[in-house]
């Protein structure tokens, strides 16, 4: 009988077998390990009440305006690279639209917003359902808020940059087949710059004329607080994930001689989508994926 060594047709056989074997395992194996990571996405509709103090335009303490605004939220979550996937990248775009009065009824402030924010978390996992977030972001917001009743000085203009705190929890709750999902999350600044008027100084002063010592500050807890508290629940409606939630914001500024302060209570209901993205293509439901929240 002849050795294996002695067959060349049978050795060029497990020749190509063994290289077969060494590319279908190991590429199976990837893939499992591999599963691409979705990016999750919501678009939030919201209303609530607002509450403004601002004593450029209205000069006293203790003067607010209150009323009811209109807030647009989406948010991505997905999961990057960095330290072997265990930090997710986040970005939040606030869109805000309110109408507020004097107590008495005779003048009416307009506010409007943009605010974006866009962070890395660091994630934990205590539990199989609990995920634990902590990490920082950056922060922008552009606004004004705009008085109906002031000849001089009607707006106030509101620019900010920020760096943030933020931490995170995501909770999974599942009763029989049916899955709630729960959130809170909080944003804190700790550092940047934000612009500012002197008290009764007029932006023709400023962009005009020049006058423009001391109405770029840089802020920290001594001079300006803010802070947005997130609670929201996923669940699943027909065909749809639902999420509903409520976010509290508080901004709170003291500077140049004006102090100034935006509060909002806001509930919030929208619509949440899944989807992996290679060049610019989704995949097919049927294709498996590791979500970047749930």
């Amino acid at each position: 009988m002849k050795s294996i060594t002695e067959c060349p047709a049978l050795m060029k056989h497990l020749f190509f077998l063994s290289v077969f074997l060494a590319l279908v395992f190991p590429l199976t194996a990837q893939t499992k390990k591999d599963a691409p990571w979705s990016i999750n996405e919501a678009t939030m509709f919201g209303m609530g009440g607002y509450n403004l103090e601002d004593t450029y335009l209205s000069p006293g303490k203790g003067v607010n305006y209150t009323g009811t605004g209109f807030r647009i939220l989406n948010e991505r979550m997905k999961m990057t690279h960095l330290a072997d996937y265990t930090v997710s990248r986040q970005q939040l775009l606030h869109l805000d639209l309110a109408s507020t009065y004097n107590p008495a009824m005779t003048a009416t402030d307009v506010v409007g917003f943009i605010d974006y924010s866009l962070g890395w978390h660091y994630r934990f996992r205590p539990a199989d359902n609990l995920k634990v977030l902590a990490g920082a972001s950056a922060r922008g917001l552009l606004g004004f808020i705009y008085n109906t009743r002031n000849g001089n000085n009607p707006a106030s203009v509101k620019a900010d940059a920020d760096l943030n705190l933020s931490v995170a929890a995501i909770y999974g709750w599942r009763i029989k087949n049916y899955l709630l999902t729960f959130r809170y999350q909080a944003e804190m600044p700790f550092a940047g710059v934000f612009f500012s008027p002197h008290y009764s100084q007029s932006y023709y002063e400023i962009f005009d004329l020049g006058n423009d010592d001391g109405v770029v500050q840089f802020n920290t807890f001594h001079n300006k607080f803010a802070m947005k508290n997130y609670l929201t629940v996923d669940f699943p409606a027909g065909v749809f994930t639902v999420r509903a939630g409520y976010l509290h914001s508080y901004y709170y500024t003291d500077v140049n001689n004006i102090r100034s302060h935006i509060i909002s209570h806001t509930f919030l209901l929208g619509l949440v989508k899944e989807f992996v993205s290679f060049g610019g293509r989704r995949l097919k439901d049927n294709r498996k994926y590791r979500s970047a929240y749930y």
